[in-house]
């Protein structure tokens, strides 16, 4: 169990319980699909800032409470939204790496001494839907 949280620049939401960090360069789009997804029934956890704390059985996301609440809409400005404090990690989102196969080979993010799913960007509208129904009932094996 590690003592201290990593604090990424990356945003987080929730579905179910499951926890999906949303990690990629400034400008990737990180916010945008957040936004799409809470469209789509997630709710907020953080965005632009999360931090990821070891409570001995996984990895939880947290915002910091200055941005609790706040999600950044381009051309529109900061927006208030529902969110909640913290939620256990599921799985993480890559927007700077392009998924190229139709059924991708599954792949594992190491953070925090724990290993979780991960995902690359999909350059398709039903993105947020899939990501959303792969919160709710995963992916088979």
């Amino acid at each position: 169990m590690s003592d201290s949280p990593l604090n990424l620049h990356a945003s987080a939401v929730v579905v179910q319980g499951r926890g999906l960090l949303i990690k990629g360069a400034s400008g990737a789009g990180k916010s945008g699909l957040a936004l799409s997804m809470m469209g789509l029934g997630a709710t907020l956890i953080s965005d632009d800032r999360t931090i990821l704390i070891d409570d001995g059985k996984g990895v939880v996301l947290s915002t910091p409470e200055t941005i609790a609440g706040l999600i950044e809409a381009r051309g529109i400005g900061l927006l208030q939204a529902e969110n909640v404090a913290h939620a256990r990690l599921f799985a993480v989102v890559d927007l700077d790496h392009n998924e190229r196969d139709r059924l991708p080979q599954q792949r594992e993010f190491p953070i925090l001494g724990y290993s979780v799913p991960l995902l690359f960007k999909v350059s398709s509208p039903y993105f947020p839907a899939g990501l959303v129904q792969f919160l709710k009932g995963g992916r088979r094996a």
